[in-house]
Parts: C-alpha cells; structure tokens; sequence
C-alpha cells in the first residue's frame, strides 16, 4: 500500500512536517509513504487553461497513491490557502478528478490549544466536496512547540496519529477489495 503525504505548511522543518514523519513511523506493516514536496510551485487556479506542470505532478502523484495523509495547520481558523488552492486545480474536471472516491485521512498541529481542530474539519469539508472518502476521525495536536519532544511526538499523541493512519489504511483495503 502506498500513502502520498500532503504537508499544508511550506515552512522548512515546520510542525506539521515533523508530524508527518511522526506518521511515516507508525505505518502499518507493508504500507509505505511518499511526500510530495511541490505545493509550493503550484500557481493560482485559472479555470480554462491547461495544468502547469506543477497541477500534473501533483495529480499524478495523487493518481498513483492508494491514499493521501495531508497534515494542516490552521491558518484564521482554516486550511492555508495554497493547500486550497492546489484542492482547486486537483479537483478538475470534477467527474474524473484524481480524489475522487480516493481514501484520504486528515491530521494536524498548530502551536494553539486546539491543534488545528477547525482547519481539519474544513480540509475534511474540501475533500468530500472534491468527492474523497475522507476518515472520520479529529487528530489534533496542540501546542506544537510542547508536543514535540526534540524529534519525537508526545506518545499519547503518536497513538492518535497511528489510529488514524490505520484507519486510513483500513479504508485503502475496503476500496481495494470492492
């Protein structure tokens, strides 16, 4: 099973990157996991013209997944908007896009009490509208700076983050067996 990990953050080292390699290390057994590093080159959507080659690595990279783990900060109270932004052109053409009916799972982590709580159920809220099968599940981890012990998540919050890994991976092999 292969995972594609989606960091909503594009700050080198930030927390949500570190709780993605917080999940690479609770992966079920035979499951693997790829990070996509291009968001950054992504431009704003512009409905009508051909996908930059950024929206097709992307696409491609989302096509060739069995799942997306995408962790988010939040920013206002939501997703940042260049993860929307990427959403956007990903979502095209809506009745064939790459998400859908895709398996994807959402965590996050904010330096605040909530642990990105908001930003979760609105990504969660963008990817079925795309038409996803998201994981229904909160895993927020608050006050980044505190739950990250050097290196290392807290272990009460690595238990979540594995829960919600496996149960991404249990939605992956209920597709893969219809």
């Amino acid at each position: 099973m292969e995972l594609l990990g989606v960091v909503g953050s594009l700050r080198a080292g930030s927390y949500n990157a570190q709780l993605m390699d917080a999940a690479a290390g609770v992966l079920p057994a035979g499951a693997g996991l790829t990070i996509f590093e291009g968001l950054r080159d992504i431009p704003p959507y512009e409905e009508g013209i051909e996908d930059p080659a950024s929206v097709t690595a992307f696409k491609d990279a989302i096509a060739a997944a069995d799942g997306v783990l995408f962790a988010t900060p939040e920013y206002n109270g939501s997703i940042p908007g260049f993860l929307k932004n990427a959403l956007d052109w990903v979502s095209r053409p809506f009745e064939h896009n790459v998400l859908r009916n895709k398996p994807v799972a959402v965590i996050g982590t904010s330096t605040g009490m909530f642990g990105a709580v908001w930003a979760q159920a609105e990504l969660r809220k963008v990817l079925g509208l795309i038409g996803a099968r998201a994981v229904d599940r909160e895993t927020p981890v608050p006050l980044a700076a505190s739950s990250f012990l050097g290196d290392q998540l807290d272990p009460d919050l690595l238990e979540a983050v594995a829960a919600t890994v496996h149960d991404l991976a249990e939605l992956v092999q209920a597709r893969a067996a219809v």
